[in-house]
């Protein structure tokens, strides 16, 4: 574990000047968050010092800021009022430091990731919505705290929204003109460039503006003017003795308390869960793309929380306001957060009576945004686009937690998040697929990758289901989890219910999980003789299709190359053969998804027609008796353009290449140009389509001189044993576009292939 680094001196004012920065931002919302908390604004305050002064030196992040968090105030609220007392809870908040630390220690960093993303979107927009329904009456100077319990329910039997509806008939003019005011300056300063480029930040703007109106409101003597009551009130101390007379401590009589353990899980959950999840996104805003180490930042936090505790603070975690503004102001290392934290402390000691003339209503209006930012109407449209798998757990966890309390909502939208994860499971744990190999269909099962006991029935019901007769793969490669109720209904289902039905069964990944479950394939996936001399020609050009199709789309049949390798060891049955260009984009096999042995593949550049090509051929169709003849052309064809430019330019290729044999080549493919062709200007697109217009006639031109050139291959096809076809290959889309000699397209029926 790395100490706390300081910068190099060229790097000491970008950090200090940071520092600066965060401090502006901080002050105002360390009042704001002990006001959202019911909590004295000393203990606000205490908690950024520690935030900056003890978390920023154990910390291991270089631009996370910590402090009193918006995310929990609803917490702090309900425990203090639960509890019964601020020493109480400060017991809590010493026990929740020690269960992070404990966290850190067990590295337990990795926590964030288990929370659905559905139920943590849901608990920052509670949280906002919590702060928006608890400032509103602060805004305007009905200062009684609005929400109690942070819920919908109060002790004394009344509502938020009775609340809200009284503060309405006890609005004080003046901070309710500070406070709109105040929220107005927040909504258009990053609309107004100046002030958007300024580096004084708008909360402390708003403050300045707040300050500044209630001391012109005084100086008019005006009825308005705000008076102590409706200001911050953080105590002054004179002396080294006063100022740790400020410090409340924990109240050690309730170690017996249940309620304090309850408090403190709840307490440091939520703090670990919102550090968890700030460091990410801190780490993901970092220009730089430093990594914050998440174990070593709980035990900073916890050692934060403990200090918190037993000084009178409140809890603290890391802060995305806070740290994002770090990073924007150039911070190098953690020397910035420790700064902000020592300016905190020079302004409680040194300048007190500044923050006593702040208004409450500068503060709700900080805070009425905040929450804005966290429940906006843009998360609740982007949840809506997400489904309702998202939707519902998001909008259960909102009301949750408003309706109930922070730890109850939380756990209320696990649930019912879990709940839709086990629906999608049940209604969708495998994926059917009926896979048509040559010789014959087979439907694939591919398990999901967490495979338990919910999906037991609805995998019953995939294996009862295949026809007797019938082929069967089952494929694990993907599944990391398999219950092992599943496992035993696979193999009853392969040792005992197949054989009885004749049904055959492959299965593939699922050794790993049970040894019995060895992987086999008992299908034949590549051509044999007894498929090559059952197929006619038209049904090998389907199969090629078919092939294709299946190329496109990604969805490949399930095949064991080393099996297909064994199998052709001593013998071939090709069921075409496929005479292609050279060019690296048209692998036959591939385009065609075929197996080893299922093609005779020859290539030269072009297409080009020789003795040679002619004898392969000839031996491909009468020798090993494949059934059907391919010329596979391709679109953007080098060998094609190549002979267009020469013909344009009038070069000789052999000179123009830099080639000894390529004029052969080129003359070859130039015979079939047509004697007044017109050629666009070279480099355009119309250039082009002539380009691929003449690979296909290219094709055409040979499959004609084929039947002219090789009685052996025009004999076979006058008999109807072999049958050709021409192709071109379309290197931007995939699709082989199949045709006659005459140049009319095949028509193919589309294959259902889902089971």
């Amino acid at each position: 574990m790395s100490g706390l680094q300081f910068p190099s001196p060229k790097d000491l004012s970008k950090d200090l000047l940071a520092g600066l920065v965060v401090f502006l931002v901080a002050l105002p919302l360390c009042l704001g968050v002990a006001l959202a908390s019911n909590a004295p604004m000393f203990s606000g305050l205490l908690a950024g010092i520690i935030g900056g002064l003890v978390v920023g030196a154990l910390s291991g992040s270089k631009t996370s800021v910590s402090g009193p968090a918006a995310g929990l105030t609803a917490v702090v609220a309900a425990q203090i009022e639960q509890l019964g007392s601020l020493e109480a809870f400060l017991l809590a908040v010493v026990l929740a430091g020690v269960f992070q630390i404990v966290l850190g220690v067990l590295r337990a960093g990795f926590l964030a990731s288990f929370f659905p993303s559905s139920v943590i979107k849901g608990l920052l927009a509670a949280i906002g919505t919590i702060l928006i329904l608890k400032q509103i009456p602060h805004l305007f100077g009905h200062d009684p705290d609005a929400m109690g319990d942070m819920s919908f329910r109060q002790a004394d039997g009344e509502n938020t929204v009775t609340e809200l509806l009284r503060s309405v008939f006890a609005i004080h003019p003046g901070a309710t003109l500070v406070g709109l005011a105040s929220l107005a300056l927040l909504l258009i300063w990053p609309r107004i460039p100046f002030l958007k480029r300024s580096p004084v930040p708008a909360p402390l703007g708003v403050v300045v503006l707040g300050v500044g109106l209630n001391r012109l409101l005084q100086a008019l003597q005006s009825p308005w003017a705000i008076q102590p009551e409706h200001l911050v009130s953080v105590p002054v101390a004179n002396t080294v003795n006063e100022a740790v007379g400020l410090l409340s401590f924990p109240d050690w009589s309730q170690i017996g308390n249940p309620g304090i353990y309850t408090a403190a899980l709840t307490i440091g959950l939520v703090a670990t869960l919102e550090t968890l999840l700030n460091l990410q996104a801190v780490d993901n805003l970092d220009p730089e793309q430093r990594h914050s180490p998440p174990n070593r930042e709980l035990l900073a936090q916890g050692a934060g929380n403990m200090v918190a505790g037993l000084l009178g603070g409140l809890p603290v975690t890391s802060v995305i306001v806070r740290s994002s503004v770090n990073i924007h102001a150039g911070v190098k290392t953690q020397l910035s957060t420790i700064t902000h934290g020592v300016l905190l402390v020079s302004t409680v000691l040194l300048v007190p009576w500044l923050l006593n003339s702040i208004p409450l209503a500068c503060l709700a209006a900080i805070l009425l945004t905040t929450g804005f930012k966290l429940a906006s109407p843009t998360l609740l449209k982007q949840m809506r686009a997400e489904g309702k798998s998202q939707l519902v757990p998001f909008l259960i966890t909102v009301g949750a937690i408003v309706l109930t309390d922070l730890l109850v909502g939380i756990v209320i939208g696990l649930t019912a998040a879990l709940c839709f994860i086990l629906w999608g499971n049940f209604k969708k744990p495998l994926h059917q697929e009926i896979e048509r190999h040559p010789a014959g269909d087979v439907l694939r099962i591919q398990l999901a990758n967490q495979v338990s006991f919910f999906s037991r029935a609805v995998l019953q019901n995939a294996l009862h289901s295949v026809a007797d007769g019938g082929h069967v793969l089952i494929d694990g490669r993907n599944t990391n989890y398999i219950d092992r109720d599943i496992l035993d209904l696979i193999d009853d289902f392969r040792t005992k219910t197949a054989p009885a039905h004749g049904i055959k069964v492959s299965l593939l990944g699922l050794e790993k999980h049970y040894a019995p479950l060895h992987d086999q394939i008992n299908f034949v996936h590549h051509s044999v003789p007894s498929l090559q001399s059952t197929l006619t020609p038209m049904q090998v050009v389907d199969v090629l299709h078919e092939g294709n199709e299946r190329f496109r789309s990604g969805n490949k049949l399930t095949r064991d190359a080393q099996e297909q390798v064994r199998a052709t060891a001593h013998g071939q049955s090709p069921l075409a053969v496929i005479f292609s260009c050279v060019d690296s984009r048209a692998p036959a096999e591939l385009i065609f998804d075929a197996s080893i042995g299922d093609l005779f593949n020859v290539r030269i550049a072009g297409n080009v027609l020789n003795e040679s090509v002619i004898g392969s051929m000839e031996y491909g169709c009468a020798v090993a008796q494949a059934k059907l003849l391919v010329i596979l052309g391709h679109t953007d064809c080098g060998a094609v353009t190549k002979a267009v430019d020469l013909l344009d330019s009038h070069e000789d290729p052999c000179t123009a290449l830099g080639s000894q044999h390529m004029a052969g080549l080129i003359h070859a493919i130039q015979e079939g140009f047509e004697p007044d062709l017109q050629l666009p200007a070279k480099g355009t697109s119309a250039r082009q389509h002539v380009v691929d217009d003449l690979a296909r006639n290219n094709v055409m031109r040979v499959m004609q001189d084929i039947r002219a050139r090789s009685k052996t291959l025009s004999g076979l096809l006058a008999g109807g044993t072999i049958g050709m076809v021409g192709g071109v290959y379309n290197v931007r889309t995939g699709t082989v576009d199949f045709f006659t000699v005459e140049g009319e397209s095949l028509e193919f029926e589309p294959q259902v292939r889902s089971a």
